[in-house]
């Protein structure tokens, strides 16, 4: 953190009209929203600032996130660097069969990693806009919520002493384990859940990607993905039980099984690499309502987790991030609260489209090894739709693109 982005930690309560707890894509995002309409606000993170800038995550962007992004002078590197992807690849019955999207719909898929946009957002925050951030925050806590005069107080990690926030209002941004979620009453929370009972090992490889495209293996031994993230590095994914144990893949065993999921007929071989990450996602998805409580706004994985099974995740996070940006440089710039007004319910309208996709498009990748020779003949019927039918391959092209969702 430079100097000049860290707010005084006298010991003597701070005021800002807005608190942002979390500093991923979503809180950077309302951060840098705010600033460029000069409004102040503080954003707090428990993590450094190395930290956030390299920690693996979410690399497929949707065009229309890309756009928010650009309008909001956010989007300089990315529109430099970031990979387009016009197609994705199906591999199923032992043959490969390519969908064009960008062909259907003249839209397509930016690939940036997630670091590389925290990088930028952080960057244009603290050291472009001049942004009061905090790393290294501990033991946050949200207080009086339920007044017009909320405040947040949290551990400075240099002096060990407690500090004092007040403001107006507050964007919890800080995930599904973070302080905002836990600070909503249990009384008044609904958490609607999800689980797949299924876990995927969520691998990085040190290697190129076999292919210009995501891959889809749907086998009989499983699901098998193939994410590009840049020329060197590949995301993969590779479905387990649920709760497996990392110890259980190692190296050989991970490439057989990537070779088997994702081959099919005139394919050329894996470049195989080192794996520099092995995790194991139990596949789950929920949706927390309200996504307002009094004067806390919850943004992004805070409010709504929608499994990587449709690459939804981060844009989730940006879309919910431009409209409570924009809601709140409203309400304090112009008095009008409109948009904070009707926050949640705009949020809610995408996140249940992406989480009904999410559930389709499971059925479409598991199906086949399900064990139930029924589900792997529909689930086989639906993926030869999608090459026979303009109109199924319409409209899976709009919900992977996120086209379809116009709010």
């Amino acid at each position: 953190m430079t100097p000049a982005s860290a707010p005084a930690d006298s010991g003597a309560p701070q005021r800002f009209p807005v608190v942002v707890v979390g500093a991923g894509p979503a809180g950077l995002t309302v951060g840098n929203i705010l600033r460029a309409a000069s409004v102040d606000c503080l954003v707090l993170e428990t993590e450094t600032r190395d930290v956030i800038e390299q920690r693996p995550r979410a690399g497929v962007i949707e065009e229309w996130a890309v756009r928010g992004l650009e309008k909001r002078g956010l989007a300089g590197n990315l529109l430099d660097r970031a990979e387009l992807h016009t197609a994705c690849e199906f591999r199923f019955d032992g043959e490969r069969y390519r969908f064009p999207y960008g062909e259907l719909t003249g839209s397509h898929h930016f690939v940036y990693p997630q670091p590389l946009l925290v990088t930028d957002l952080v960057r244009e925050y603290a050291d472009v806009r001049g942004g009061h951030i905090r790393f290294g925050a501990r033991d946050v806590r949200i207080h009086d919520l339920d007044t017009d005069r909320p405040w947040v107080s949290y551990t400075c990690p240099e002096t060990g002493e407690r500090q004092v926030v007040h403001c107006d209002f507050i964007a919890g941004c800080d995930g599904a384990r973070g302080v905002s979620r836990a600070s909503l009453p249990p009384e008044r929370v609904r958490i609607a859940r999800h689980d797949y009972g299924i876990g995927w090992l969520a691998l990085l490889a040190e290697a190129p990607p076999s292919a210009d495209c995501v891959l889809f293996g749907c086998h009989a031994r499983g699901f098998a993905g193939q994410m590009p993230r840049s020329p060197e590095v590949t995301r993969y994914y590779l479905q387990c039980p649920p709760g497996d144990e990392v110890e259980n893949w190692p190296h050989e065993r991970v490439w057989s099984e990537l070779r088997e999921r994702l081959g099919a007929a005139g394919v050329p071989p894996l470049a195989e690499g080192r794996l520099i990450e092995k995790r194991v996602l139990d596949m789950h998805d929920y949706v927390v309502e309200p996504m307002v409580h009094g004067r806390l706004f919850l943004a992004g994985d805070a409010a709504h987790l929608v499994a990587p099974i449709a690459a939804k995740g981060m844009n989730l996070a940006l879309h919910d991030a431009f409209l409570l940006g924009d809601a709140l440089v409203a309400r304090l710039t112009t008095g009008d609260g409109s948009g904070l007004d009707g926050y949640a319910q705009a949020c809610l309208r995408r996140v249940w489209d992406y989480q009904e996709f999410s559930q389709w498009l499971s059925e479409v990748y598991h199906g086949t090894a399900a064990g139930d020779p029924f589900r792997a003949g529909t689930t086989l019927a639906r993926l030869r739709r999608l090459f026979t039918s303009p109109a199924a391959a319409a409209a899976f092209a709009e919900q992977y693109l996120g086209t379809a969702a116009r709010y």
